[in-house]
């Protein structure tokens, strides 16, 4: 893949990352994220106005939305187109997003942002999902002889692990995961310096949906959890948050 090809990679992803960002964003209600969020550790935290309380609710909600929307429309996309250099391919398995069979390694990756820690229960998911492709395919690379290699694959961070007695499958992050994709040490690198000020330019259309955002959230506070005086109504927000239907 030339520089070029790359660079127009990035900059169609990064316009998707954006339009799923926006079009979340535009769908956002205020009680649909109080609804999910911890009315105590809110009232903890000594929040005191509706601009304070909607700044951080909408903070929060993003934080996690974006993790999400930026591993579904930019990082598995490239990975996807990269491995297909180098006879990769879409996979249908459950769990596991690509398969590259590349002299006597049939490799399955399943793509993920970052390396956060899995729990036992995540873990044997994902070794589940490994062992029933692996299954799937058993005879036919015992046939050609090949060794089934599976890999949870990181965008960023340090990690790199063998499988353990618990977990059958590599951890391979950051630079390194980048390298095995694309045998280039500076592929990693590419990725941020090929964004150049296009993300710049995608913010100040994101910047009026969040502004749209804040003032639908502090109307609908204001107008549904304050009291006549402007303060805040918190137990009104814990009965909408936790209260039983009756």
């Amino acid at each position: 893949m030339s520089l070029n090809e790359l660079e127009s990679l990035i900059r169609d992803c990064l316009e998707e990352f954006y339009r799923r960002r926006i079009e979340n964003l535009s769908k956002l209600s205020l009680k649909k994220v109080l609804q999910r969020k911890n009315p105590y550790l809110m009232r903890a935290l000594g929040i005191r106005t509706a601009a304070e309380l909607v700044e951080y609710l909408l903070q929060i909600h993003t934080q996690a939305s974006d993790e999400t929307i930026f591993g579904d429309a930019f990082v598995e996309p490239i990975v996807l187109k990269v491995c297909e250099a180098y006879g990769g391919k879409k996979s249908s398995a459950k769990g596991i997003d690509v398969e590259i069979d590349s002299g006597n390694i049939y490799r399955a990756i399943a793509v993920k942002s970052g390396p956060n820690i899995f729990n036992s229960s995540q873990t044997a998911r994902m070794n589940d999902e490994f062992q029933e492709l692996q299954n799937r395919l058993r005879q036919h690379l015992r046939n050609l002889g090949k060794q089934f290699d599976p890999i949870l694959g990181c965008s960023y961070g340090r990690r790199v692990s063998e499988p353990t007695r618990t977990r059958r499958y590599r951890i391979v992050s950051g630079q390194a995961f980048w390298r095995e994709l694309t045998g280039d040490d500076e592929f990693y690198l590419k990725l941020i310096r090929l964004m150049k000020d296009y993300p710049e330019k995608q913010r100040e259309i994101y910047q009026q949906e969040w502004d749209k955002a804040i003032n639908r959230f502090t109307r609908d506070l204001l107008n549904e959890f304050a009291g006549e005086d402007g303060a805040l109504d918190w137990e009104k927000i814990v009965r909408f948050n936790s209260e039983q239907p009756k």
